[in-house]
């Protein structure tokens, strides 16, 4: 069955083909002015889903995510600790925390995370076309997009432009041709309402501006819509396979990356739009404007990585996704059954009863069938919600065969096993029989904490309390090395 995929644009369900020997993929990611909640994350997992079954599927996957790091929320916590001196400062420090994130939620790596500030140059020069091409304007130092000059604005929104209301700041409305034309640059730093308007702490003194470039048009920064179109054309080319995104980007930010990519090359900017549902908490969006979010820090230590894996891959990725205690723990037992499903499949296939001859023909169907079920529900526009029904399939059908006893079927065990492995680690993310990097860490640290008693006990003299501490750490399969820079350790 080949992949299909409900497209935006088009409102249908399209077979995908890929343009080119590898899938360019490019993710619309976040602006860092805070620390990221399950609703960023969702995003992200999905995103991660796609990537994994199309590697699954055979191809190249080159996958782009930016990072938004020059923008009015982030400058408005300049001064909010006394580190964060300047946007750069507040940006670097959510920059951190977002890649954290996402390594906790063990996603794939994007090929590269491009930030704004770092593609300015690209950004004038796109803005130079699109006033060379006359569909863009110079306006008392800021660039405006004229959206009557572009045919077929408002396609992916689906909207007209008689029906659009004004785009951007009030102030800009005596700047503008149109009040729907949407600001390429502005000059200028950020002003002080906006700063204002985002603001979370007292402030004392003048109001931060943010960081600013040199232009043909004077200093000034790049404004929201044209920072994705020279990311994503830098570094994946003029026509995009995929670009996903969330559902609040449809329009103003998509639409708007549409009509100034596709007027300054004349191509098709993306051949697939793919919209990820919002993530619901209560009846409201979880953001964090309205402050009803949980940070994936705080849910990978409440939760782990492997119940919020489970949590994302069960619902479709284009519908709505509530944040409940009873979703979070529905996927707390669905991850449990799957976890206890592949501990007894090794057990058993590795026990002395699993028998080389021993057939068991429900067994065998069973997994003939979920294969089945699982390729033919991710090809159908990445249902992960029944995919994730044919690996709890799976489940069942280990605990069946097990249960009724020895002898048992090696082969369709060791099957099971690579099912798990395939599907529920491949292509969901899913982590069965490994330590996390969580959990090392946190050994790490233990250890060393010992070796820090360790030296103190040395220090007082009480040699045989030390050694009786590294024997112990031996025990567990630590080797200890004393040298001149101190113990040094390994795990065996």
């Amino acid at each position: 069955m080949t992949l299909s995929l409900t497209d935006t644009l088009s409102g249908d369900r399209e077979e995908f083909e890929p343009s080119g020997d590898a899938v360019l993929l490019y993710v619309c990611g976040l602006t860092v002015s805070d620390d990221p909640h399950l609703g960023h994350a969702r995003l992200w997992a999905q995103a991660d889903i796609l990537h994994r079954w199309l590697a699954h599927e055979g191809y190249d996957v080159r996958h782009v995510e930016n990072v938004t790091d020059v923008n009015e929320k982030i400058t408005a916590r300049v001064g909010e600790r006394e580190e964060w001196e300047s946007e750069a400062d507040v940006a670097r420090h959510y920059t951190d925390e977002v890649l954290s994130r996402m390594r906790d939620l063990n996603l794939k790596r994007a090929e590269v995370y491009p930030r704004v500030s770092e593609h300015v140059p690209e950004i004038v020069e796109l803005v130079e076309t699109l006033i060379e091409q006359g569909y863009a304007y110079e306006s008392n130092g800021s660039v405006y997009f004229d959206v009557s000059e572009f045919e077929g604005y408002g396609k992916l929104s689906n909207q007209s432009v008689d029906e659009l209301e004004e785009q951007g700041d009030p102030d800009e409305r005596s700047e503008k041709r149109n009040p729907a034309d949407f600001a390429l640059w502005k000059a200028g730093g950020v002003g002080d309402d906006a700063v204002e308007e985002h603001r979370k702490h007292e402030h004392e003194g003048d109001l931060p501006d943010g960081q600013t470039w040199e232009s043909p048009w004077g200093e000034g920064r790049p404004g929201w819509h044209i920072e994705c179109s020279a990311m994503s054309m830098t570094h994946l080319g003029d026509t995009l396979d995929i670009h996903m995104g969330g559902q609040d980007l449809v329009f103003p930010h998509h639409e708007n990356e549409i009509a100034q990519s596709e007027a300054a090359t004349g191509q098709r900017f993306a051949n697939y739009w793919l919209h990820v549902g919002f993530m619901q908490a209560g009846s409201e969006k979880m953001s964090s404007s309205l402050g009803n979010y949980f940070t994936v820090g705080d849910a990978v230590r409440e939760f782990g990585t492997n119940v919020l894996r489970t949590f994302y891959a069960s619902a479709e990725y284009r519908s709505q996704q509530a944040y409940t205690e009873e979703t979070i723990e529905e996927a707390r037992r669905r991850w449990e059954r799957l976890e206890r499903a592949y501990e007894t499949a090794v057990e058993h296939a590795d026990s002395a009863d699993a028998l080389t001859k021993t057939e068991d023909g429900e067994f065998r169907d069973e997994l003939a069938a979920a294969r089945a079920g699982f390729e033919a529900a991710m090809n159908d526009d990445l249902n992960a919600r029944e995919a994730m029904a044919e690996l709890l399939e799976v489940a069942t059908a280990v605990n069946r065969h097990v249960e009724a006893g020895a002898p048992y079927d090696y082969r369709a065990l060791r099957d099971a096993i690579a099912f798990f492995e395939e599907y529920g680690e491949g292509v969901f993310g899913l982590q069965f029989g490994d330590v996390t990097e969580g959990e090392a860490e946190i050994a790490e640290d233990l250890v060393e904490l010992v070796l820090d008693v360790r030296e103190e006990e040395r220090d007082a003299g009480n040699y045989e309390r030390a050694d009786d501490l590294r024997d112990r750490l031996e025990a567990l399969g630590v080797e200890v090395e004393d040298g001149d820079d101190g113990p040094a350790y390994r795990f065996d």
